[in-house]
């Protein structure tokens, strides 16, 4: 098996990532069991298992596949964040090593499960009860010529992985069901259910189609939160700043530093360029993630007609936020879906192709926005006339 032994962090794109979760599927992995262990909200584990997906009925081990793949899900970037190791780790880390026996044994090397599992719990607070599980995967990685064919012939490596979902238990309510065959109604019990994954990660990372021993694919639901102290203890590596913290800051560094002049013309001036980033990158079929740097971010001011000290004021709060030299992916500083004006006591969405429709105004010394309206208007679904 060929490893990747080059530091300079993870290149993981969407693409790779898709790679590895079309492998969820029956006739495709090459997992042979599931680890887990079932915990309390007070972090106690309350059972543990080692069940061999073999032995399951198709119907259970396609639901066990479906839960893992979750943990492949969503946005890289937002919902998937790489996580970088420096070289003394991967030299002699402990958490590094931990992750490495686990992966190593195929998850055979029972402390080394044991310890994993009450490291997350030590370090994991969930409401309610949660399930752990761990897997392990070998991917005979098929080689891709030059030209993009796919030759399923001719492998190129091994690609050795373990990956881990913590999801949370939901208890249903009790309810009223019919039987059919006893042509009665009975009531049903109440029952503990699986639920999608809200944590999880991949070691090590697919990158460049290849084990990448320097990095680690990590998964949250919640955007707004990577759960910082599960990072700390399973990585002891810095996580990027939540999506969501993200477009927080960039828009707070962004108002604080232009003053007078962030108005909304700039603003969604700001916005219109970096979507038109984005859409530039999804139609140039770029593999990499598009991330922007401080630099570019000044290009877009200076293309918005910010003064010289704006610039020079946003850069400097920019490197005081974020660090001088951070990449950012313009996905997690702004809404595709919607433009938002919000006052203390009104709050306005606007369709993004209709940002033109709106104007701020000072009439007779008051403050004014406005939005252009023909037909079609409505309050509380009503139709209303403009006289």
């Amino acid at each position: 098996m060929i490893d990747r032994k080059e530091s300079g962090g993870s290149t993981l794109n969407e693409k790779e990532i898709a790679e590895i979760r079309r492998r969820y599927r029956q006739d495709k992995n090459n997992i042979t069991h599931i680890r887990g262990c079932y915990v309390n909200e007070e972090g106690e584990i309350l059972s543990d298992f080692d069940q061999s997906l073999g032995l399951m009925a198709q119907e259970e081990s396609d639901k066990f596949l479906a839960v893992l793949k979750r943990t492949l899900s969503g946005t890289l970037g937002k919902n998937l964040l790489n996580i970088e190791f420096e070289t003394q780790q991967v030299v002699s880390g402990e958490e590094h090593q931990l992750l490495m026996r686990l992966r190593d044994s195929a998850l055979k090397d029972e402390e080394a499960v044991q310890t994993f599992f009450q490291r997350v719990t030590q370090n994991l607070s969930m409401e309610g009860n949660y399930l752990i599980l761990l897997a392990h995967d070998t991917y005979d990685v098929f080689f891709r010529s030059k030209d993009g064919e796919r030759q399923d012939d001719a492998s190129s490596m091994v690609y050795s992985y373990i990956l881990c979902s913590i999801c949370p238990i939901k208890m249903t309510k009790p309810a009223l069901r019919y039987c059919v065959p006893e042509n009665e109604f009975s009531s049903c019990t109440i029952d503990r259910l699986v639920s999608a994954p809200e944590l999880g990660f991949v070691f090590p990372a697919f990158d460049d189609r290849m084990a990448n021993l320097y990095g680690a694919l990590y998964y949250t639901k919640n955007v707004a939160d990577s759960r910082e102290q599960l990072i700390d203890a399973l990585f002891k590596a810095h996580p990027p700043m939540p999506a969501e913290e993200q477009k927080e800051t960039f828009q707070e560094v962004l108002g604080e530093a232009l003053g007078e002049e962030c108005s909304y013309q700039v603003v969604e001036s700001v916005r219109d360029q970096l979507c038109g980033m984005i859409q530039e990158h999804k139609e140039s079929k770029v593999e990499e993630p598009l991330a922007i740097s401080k630099g570019q971010v000044r290009e877009v001011l200076q293309n918005c007609g910010v003064s010289e000290s704006g610039m020079t004021v946003f850069e400097e709060k920019f490197d005081e936020e974020f660090g001088a030299d951070t990449e950012l992916s313009p996905r997690n500083l702004v809404d595709l879906k919607q433009i938002q004006l919000k006052t203390p006591n009104v709050r306005i969405q606007v369709d993004p192709e209709c940002g033109d429709l709106v104007e701020t105004r000072v009439i007779d010394g008051v403050k004014y926005i406005l939005i252009r309206a023909e037909e079609g208007v409505e309050v509380n679904g009503v139709s209303v006339k403009i006289p």
